[in-house]
């Protein structure tokens, strides 16, 4: 999505989910510096990543919430077309 990212993630009980989506969005918003920004360093003290993120428990719903992100692009496109009218 244009301004936000659906991520299904299997976490070991071992890590804490504050420490991999930590790292998730440091080490990304790096590779994207890297990689479209022309960066050749880190960037320290910018920020490309909003501060907060939410996680929820998946269980026995993972089928549909996989499909939900497979096809969230086409529902947000369909509620913006509702919207105009």
């Amino acid at each position: 999505m244009s301004n936000h990212v659906h991520i299904l993630i299997s976490i070991p009980p071992k890590y804490a989910v504050s420490q991999v989506v930590g790292f998730i969005k440091g080490k990304s918003a790096i590779s994207i510096a890297r990689t479209y920004m022309g960066r050749k360093k880190n960037f320290t003290g910018q920020s490309f990543w909003a501060r907060g993120y939410h996680v929820s428990r998946v269980g026995r719903d993972e089928a549909m919430i996989r499909e939900y992100i497979k096809n969230q692009e086409k529902e947000d496109q369909k509620m913006e077309q509702l919207a105009l009218f």
